[in-house]
């Protein structure tokens, strides 16, 4: 028996799974009472075409300052502009906080939307991952992105699974609010970290150690002799045997580990800092590029959380320790997704659950502003290079194309090849649901028609 562990779950439909692949006796299982063939079968049941296109989302937990970062307002009061001066980008016309040069240099690959403008008070990742509020829900739950990926499409690549989770198990437990509801729990996250720490770890190693597998490899060895010598191979059909692939691949090591890339790529990336902020995340610069080499080896769809950006105090301090390992890390994105030719296959989400308030408190910071908020769009073929939206003089409402999570999240599906107006997912009662709220439609600027 060989099990690699991790915390235990409860979910909405009442299943409980542990985050772990459990290989021995008959059961080839995995992601707790639900079989890895099942997963693999999903591609074949949605009757969706095969697909290499796949998401990297990067949620920044707890709301940047919008207007200290993408959406600057140098003519506003000293009370609203804040202490940050804009720069130009390599975009004519486009301006960016002067705490992020090197996102200013690669502007021309990426689009910022300035005017989301349905976010709502409440710090979690579940309007980001689910591009839906959690109200009015049916059986099961709203499920992640990652989930309906998952169960649409299934596995790009029998050892690789579709979704992965890379962000840890957050202190403020909502920050990890989203599940897979109803898409059912096979379709949730693989996630091989471990509980807010700051080393990536997948039974015991940690991303430094992940370079010499050779205890781990020699067990998988190990336990396909004996899985051969018994003659159980012969008696697993087509699905069963990918899922097999799955469970004893280093495949999936492999792309957790960065030793194989060179010393000026990881060094372009930066390491970050490993130590939790806040309630939060670590801002492990790492993530971003263990993110790239898992959609290359077949992942998705992965998420990423960076660090803590709930600035209630302290917003100008905090903005300058914090932006700058963002841009690093980034920019490196951006860069290395051109550099390899993956920006029509590969497209990237970063942000937040809302953005903050106009005026600057008492403590020097600034609180809670569902009214308007930013993110950052690259890759998947999109059109890049531009702004969608704009907000008032004091960057408090939009006025100019209001955007809603949904339109970004369909977006989202149509690089993925998933037709938001055609496909569905039935609940637990069987009703059909579709992926995206009513009305919500691929963003045209980005996509076209």
């Amino acid at each position: 028996m060989l099990t690699l562990p991790g915390r235990s779950h409860r979910y909405c439909d009442g299943l409980s799974r542990r985050n772990f692949l459990r290989i021995g006796g008959l059961g080839l299982g995995a992601l707790g009472s639900v079989s890895v063939p099942q997963l693999l079968q999903a591609e074949q049941a949605a009757g969706l075409k095969s697909s290499n296109k796949s998401v990297i989302m990067i949620y920044l937990p707890g709301g940047p300052p919008h207007q200290d970062t993408f959406d600057l307002k140098s003519e506003a009061p000293a009370e609203i502009r804040g202490e940050f001066r804009p720069i130009a980008t390599n975009v004519p016309g486009i301006q960016i906080c002067e705490l992020l040069p090197q996102l200013a240099r690669v502007m021309d690959k990426y689009t910022i939307i300035r005017s989301i403008a349905d976010a709502i008070d409440d710090h979690s990742d579940f309007m980001c991952l689910t591009g839906r509020r959690k109200n009015n829900a049916p059986p099961g739950g709203w499920p992640s992105i990652g989930a309906t990926v998952s169960r649409l499409l299934g596995p790009a690549v029998p050892s690789v699974p579709a979704f992965v989770g890379l962000e840890p198990r957050m202190q403020h437990r909502p920050y990890n609010a989203a599940t897979a509801g109803y898409a059912g729990v096979s379709h949730d996250a693989f996630r091989p970290g471990a509980d807010a720490k700051g080393d990536l770890i997948l039974n015991g190693v940690t991303t430094d150690r992940l370079a010499d597998r050779r205890h781990l490899l020699t067990s998988f060895d190990r336990f396909r002799r004996d899985v051969d010598a018994s003659g159980l191979m012969t008696g697993l059909d087509g699905f069963n045997e990918q899922a097999f692939g799955m469970l004893t691949s280093s495949r999936l090591l492999d792309a957790l580990s960065v030793d194989s890339e060179s010393k000026a790529l990881r060094e372009r990336y930066g390491r970050g800092d490993a130590k939790v902020h806040g309630d939060a995340a670590p801002m492990m610069n790492e993530q971003f590029l263990i993110a790239r080499r898992l959609v290359e080896a077949g992942a998705r769809f992965v998420t990423v959380a960076y660090g803590f950006w709930d600035y209630h105090g302290n917003n100008f301090g905090n903005a300058r320790n914090d932006l700058p390992l963002l841009d690093q890390g980034l920019s490196a994105l951006f860069t290395d997704l051109h550099d390899r030719g993956l920006e029509k296959d590969v497209s990237v989400i970063v942000w937040s659950e809302f953005g903050r308030s106009p005026t600057v408190n008492k403590d020097g910071g600034r609180d809670h502003w569902p009214r308007a908020n930013c993110a950052l769009l690259a890759g998947g073929g999109m059109k890049v290079g531009q702004v969608i939206g704009a907000t008032d003089r004091l960057g408090g409402e939009p006025n100019e194309r209001p955007v809603l999570f949904g339109e970004i999240v369909a977006t989202l599906y149509h690089c993925l090849g998933i037709d938001v107006n055609r496909v569905t997912i039935p609940d637990l009662t069987g009703r059909p649901q579709f992926l995206v709220p009513d009305g919500c439609q691929p963003m045209k600027e980005l996509v076209g028609s």
